[in-house]
């Protein structure tokens, strides 16, 4: 058994055959662009910050994600050597940049993991916690720190890399090793948006339990509407369509919309 995740069994046929069909992730991959209502999200993230509250995009977005994904549980499946797991946590990973003392950018890759409790304002804690423990340039996280070890000696990173997606692929990677890989999530996420760019659609990596990829773009006029004067945050979604069905995806798509179009349901935990 995996350390994060368990076999999903009793598969139909069908099911059970796409991963040997499509034995690799970017075989797999299928693209949709989401649109939000910027006007709305700036407008929610305004009241807050007047009643003393910071809210920003991502943990908006990562919020309503999570609670689409609650509700529709295979989002949260991986596959890993043709075979269907169910994930035992949620974590979202993504990217910060900092910048060096010769002011050139750098940047390191965070992750957080999520519980039924949290809400909009408890996921931005974590956001920001995380990003303030990591943001000084001198601090190197877990994950730097073990990257700049393994390239300090020449053969070493294609040896390390080799063991580890082997060892994955048994499901004998240790929790350890998983725990520090942005690459084993639920969702990575990147905002681009923060730098003025335009959404991707990026792949999912090949390495690690990623099963989908949430690229946010700078805001746009609202073309497909017909207002050019309302704005709409592109997001750039590319999925593994082996982990769930199409009319399953499609579920998940239309809560996730839900929860967008409605942030206040975002502000107390999930009933049990």
């Amino acid at each position: 058994m995996r350390p994060d995740g368990k076999r999903v069994k009793d598969l139909p046929p069908i099911v059970a055959a796409i991963p040997y069909i499509m034995p690799k992730r970017y075989d797999a991959q299928n693209t949709i662009t989401e649109y939000i209502d910027e006007e709305l999200i700036k407008s929610y993230i305004r009241e807050k910050r007047r009643a003393g509250i910071r809210i920003n995009h991502m943990a908006f977005i990562i919020t309503a994600y999570y609670r689409a994904a609650l509700l529709n549980p295979k989002l949260n499946y991986f596959v890993m050597n043709s075979k269907l797991y169910e994930r035992n946590h949620f974590c979202v990973s993504f990217v910060i940049l900092k910048k060096l003392p010769d002011g050139r950018p750098d940047e390191t890759t965070l992750k957080i993991y999520l519980e039924p409790s949290d809400t909009v304002f408890s996921v931005q804690d974590k956001i920001t916690t995380a990003i303030a423990a990591n943001s000084v340039t001198a601090h190197k996280n877990s994950t730097d720190k073990f990257a700049r070890m393994m390239f300090s000696v020449p053969v070493l990173p294609k040896l390390v890399i080799w063991l580890a997606y082997h060892l994955d692929k048994l499901g004998l990677l240790p929790r350890k090793i998983i725990d520090l890989s942005p690459f084993h999530t639920s969702m990575f996420i990147t905002n681009l948006a923060s730098i003025k760019t335009s959404h991707i659609h990026h792949h999912c990596y090949e390495f690690g339990t990623t099963s989908v990829f949430v690229c946010m773009g700078k805001p746009i006029p609202d073309y497909m509407g017909g207002n050019l004067s309302k704005k709409i945050m592109p997001l750039g979604v590319v999925m593994d369509e082996r982990i769930c069905t199409g009319y399953e995806y499609a579920a998940f798509y239309n809560d996730f919309r839900k929860f967008l179009r409605n942030p206040e349901m975002l502000e107390t935990p999930v009933q049990s």
